[in-house]
C-alpha cells in the first residue's frame, strides 16, 4: 500500500453540500425541484457541471444525448479509463441528492487526486447522465445506454406529455440523433464504472453506518393479478357462503409478503395498486385487480418466489371458490456488482475507520445499462429516514465528505493488472 493522500473530509463534505445546493436551485418550478431530460433546466445544470469540471482542471465534452464528460488523462488519451458519475435529471418534485450527489462526489474525488499529483496508468472520465429517472419520456437509461453502445433507436419515437418526440427533443437540445452511436465507449478501453448514490432506504441509518457497498442492482418483476368472485348483498349473504374477491386478494397480498420476508437476498414485495368492483359500500366485491412489484438481488430467488406465489394464489382461490389470473407486465434482470470492486470499495471505507454493510439496491441505476459495457460497482451514502424522490431527501455533509474520501482511497489504490488488460478488475 502506497502513501495516502492527506484528506480534509470536513471540507470535502462542505463543498459537496454547496455544489448540491447550487444544482438544486436549477428547476422548471420556483416552488419545487423538477429538472427533466433535454429541457432548458437540464441545459443549465449541464453547463454548471461542465464549468466545475473545467475549474477542476478536467477536459470537457458532451455527447449526442447530453451526457457531460469530464476527462482526466494523466497517462494520455489512449490509456484505458475508469468511469465515475451518476445523473443530473430528477423526478417531479424531487430531492436534491438523488443522482446529483454521485456526480459531485466523483468530481471532488478526481480533483483531489489530480491536485495531489497522482499519475495512474489509466484515465478517469466523470460522467453526468440525463434520463435515469424516465420522468419526461416513457424511456429510461437512454443516456447511459448510449455510452454502453446499447441505445435502442425505437426510443426516438417516444413522446412526452406535451406530444414532443424524443427525437425532436434531442434536436431542440442542439444535438443530432444521427450522432448517438458515436457516444459509445470502446469496451476494450474501459476498466469499470463506479457510482456513489444515496441509499434511498433506511438500512444504513438503522445500522448507524455512513456508507454501504452495493452487491447487486435488484431485478424486478411486476405482476397484474385478477381475482374474480361473486357479488352479493352485504347484509343477506352469510359469511360461510361468500365468494369475496377482495378478501381473497388480501390473503394473496399477505402470501407474497410472507414469501419476501423469508428470502435471504433482500427481496421486497409491494402491492401498490388495487381496484375493486363494483366498489360499493353494501356489495360484496366481485372482482379485484391488484399489482405486485417484486424485487431481489438474485434472479433465481425472484423466479422461485414468483412460482411459489402463483402456487399460493391458486390454493387461496380454490379454498375460497374464486378465480385468479396472474400476468407479468414488466421484467428486469438483476445486475450483480463485481466482487473485486466490492472488495476495493470496502477496503477504501475501512481505511477511513468505518464498516460498510453490503446490501442490494432495490432501485434502478445507470449501472444497469453501463454493465453492458464494463464491470460496475456502487457506493451507498446514508440518507435521512431513507427518504428519496421527495423534497425531504437529505445526506449530511459529514457522510458525503466520507464518501468523497472513500472514492479518493479507492482511486489511489486502484492499479491495472500487469497483463496490460484494460479491465482492471476480476469477476
Amino acid at each position: 500500500m502506497g502513501q495516502s493522500i492527506p484528506l480534509d473530509i470536513e471540507a470535502l463534505g462542505r463543498r459537496a453540500a454547496s455544489m448540491i445546493e447550487a444544482l438544486g436551485a436549477i428547476s422548471s418550478s420556483p416552488d419545487h425541484l423538477t429538472r427533466l431530460f433535454l429541457t432548458p433546466e437540464h441545459r443549465r445544470a449541464a453547463d454548471l457541471v461542465a464549468s466545475w469540471m473545467r475549474d477542476a482542471g478536467l477536459g470537457v465534452s458532451e455527447d449526442a444525448l447530453g451526457t457531460v464528460r469530464g476527462h482526466w488523462w494523466p497517462a494520455g488519451e489512449e490509456a484505458p479509463r475508469l468511469l465515475l458519475g451518476s445523473h443530473i435529471d430528477t423526478v417531479e418534485d424531487a430531492g436534491k441528492y438523488d443522482g446529483c450527489m454521485g456526480v459531485v462526489l466523483a468530481l471532488l474525488a478526481v480533483e483531489t487526486i489530480a491536485k495531489a499529483g497522482l499519475k495512474p496508468a489509466y484515465g478517469i472520465d466523470v460522467l453526468a447522465f440525463g434520463d435515469e429517472e424516465g420522468s419526461r419520456f416513457p424511456t429510461t437509461l437512454s443516456a447511459s445506454s448510449a455510452i454502453a453502445g446499447v441505445f435502442q433507436p425505437s426510443m426516438l419515437v417516444a413522446k412526452d406529455a406535451d406530444g414532443v418526440s424524443f427525437e425532436d427533443a434531442v434536436r431542440a437540445y442542439g444535438k443530432d440523433p444521427a450522432d448517438i452511436p458515436s457516444a459509445a465507449y470502446d469496451p476494450n478501453r474501459v476498466i469499470a464504472y463506479v457510482e456513489a448514490h444515496i441509499e434511498q432506504g433506511p438500512v444504513l441509518e438503522v445500522e448507524d453506518q455512513p456508507l454501504g457497498i452495493v452487491s447487486a442492482i435488484a431485478g424486478a418483476s411486476r405482476l397484474s393479478v385478477t381475482v374474480t368472485g361473486e357479488a352479493g348483498h352485504a347484509g343477506t349473504v352469510p359469511m360461510r357462503l361468500r365468494h369475496d374477491a377482495l378478501l381473497g386478494a388480501a390473503e394473496m397480498a399477505l402470501a407474497v409478503e410472507k414469501i419476501a420476508k423469508a428470502d435471504r437476498h433482500g427481496m421486497v414485495a409491494t402491492v401498490g395498486r388495487v381496484h375493486v368492483d363494483p366498489g360499493a359500500v353494501n356489495v360484496i366485491p366481485a372482482r379485484v385487480v391488484f399489482t405486485i412489484d417484486l424485487r431481489s438481488g438474485s434472479d433465481s430467488s425472484r423466479r422461485d418466489a414468483l412460482t411459489r406465489f402463483e402456487r399460493e394464489a391458486h390454493k387461496i382461490a380454490d379454498h375460497r371458490g374464486l378465480g385468479v389470473v396472474i400476468s407479468a407486465f414488466h421484467e428486469v434482470a438483476t445486475v450483480p456488482c463485481y466482487r473485486d470492486l466490492e472488495v476495493r470499495l470496502s477496503n477504501a471505507v475501512a481505511e477511513l475507520g468505518h464498516r460498510a454493510p453490503v446490501m442490494p439496491s432495490g432501485a434502478g441505476h445507470d449501472g444497469q445499462a453501463v454493465s453492458k459495457l464494463c464491470p460496475v460497482g456502487m457506493l451507498f451514502v446514508r440518507c435521512k429516514g431513507g427518504v428519496s424522490h421527495n423534497p425531504a431527501e437529505y445526506a449530511s455533509p459529514a457522510d458525503m465528505g466520507l464518501a468523497a474520501a472513500a472514492l479518493v482511497r479507492f482511486i489511489e489504490r486502484f492499479e491495472l493488472p500487469k497483463t496490460g488488460s484494460a479491465t482492471g478488475v476480476s469477476t
